[in-house]
């Protein structure tokens, strides 16, 4: 069964839920992954995104978003100043991703001292939005529950390593996706969990041996 958010749609400040609350969640996920706001941004619109989306407010809810704005902030249409008055940069620009969605929009967030991180993602509309890619890499997640990305060497026992960090702290998975450039390569361990991850289950993870990187998005924020 459905919930009234299927039926009624996001509340958000419009035009559109796709073009515009999408838009927002996009910024909005980008920035909690990158984990703080970005000192500069480039941000690049695929698509119906880049033919449509000035009209609809692409542009600024996607800047709001990564100031911190939900979709129902009022302060979205002012997103440009505000970002103006925090010293964030930002440039916006059409792109052609092969193979993307139309509605895809790709942000590189940068800030002193932090590496840079890009991430691509696409509104699949009522407000919903797929990540598709972090820095080129593929995933598949929609940023709605707590999500625990793991970059590693695609070699054997990293998944049980994993698992098992986990369910020491007692961190339920609800779903785990895996992804590899090939075998042997580089892989990509994308789960969605029902509690939040700890510092310090992050830095156990990340001490572990072909563990390259580890990223974790808490959807409280």
């Amino acid at each position: 069964m459905g919930n009234i958010f299927d039926i009624l749609g996001p509340v958000m400040v419009g035009p559109s839920s796709s073009h515009t609350a999408g838009a927002v969640r996009i910024g909005l996920i980008a920035r909690q992954l990158f984990g703080r706001r970005p000192d500069k941004a480039t941000v690049y619109l695929h698509g119906s995104f880049a033919d449509t989306g000035k009209g609809h407010g692409t542009d600024k809810a996607l800047i709001a978003g990564l100031l911190g704005m939900k979709p129902d902030d009022l302060r979205i249409p002012d997103s440009f100043q505000i970002a103006k008055e925090e010293g964030m940069e930002f440039t916006i620009s059409p792109k052609d991703m092969r193979d993307a969605h139309p509605n895809t929009a790709q942000i590189i967030m940068e800030k002193e001292g932090v590496k840079p991180m890009k991430i691509q993602a696409f509104s699949i509309g009522g407000g919903r939005i797929r990540v598709s890619k972090m820095d080129d890499i593929d995933v598949n997640f929609s940023g709605e529950s707590n999500t625990l990305i793991v970059r590693n060497e695609d070699k054997p026992g990293r998944i049980t390593e994993v698992s098992t960090a986990l369910s020491k702290e007692n961190i339920n998975i609800a779903t785990m996706q895996v992804f590899r450039d090939k075998r042997g390569g580089m892989a990509v361990m994308v789960l969605e969990i029902d509690q939040p991850v700890s510092e310090a289950v992050i830095k156990e993870l990340e001490s572990k041996d072909g563990i390259l990187k580890v990223t974790f998005l808490n959807v409280n924020g």
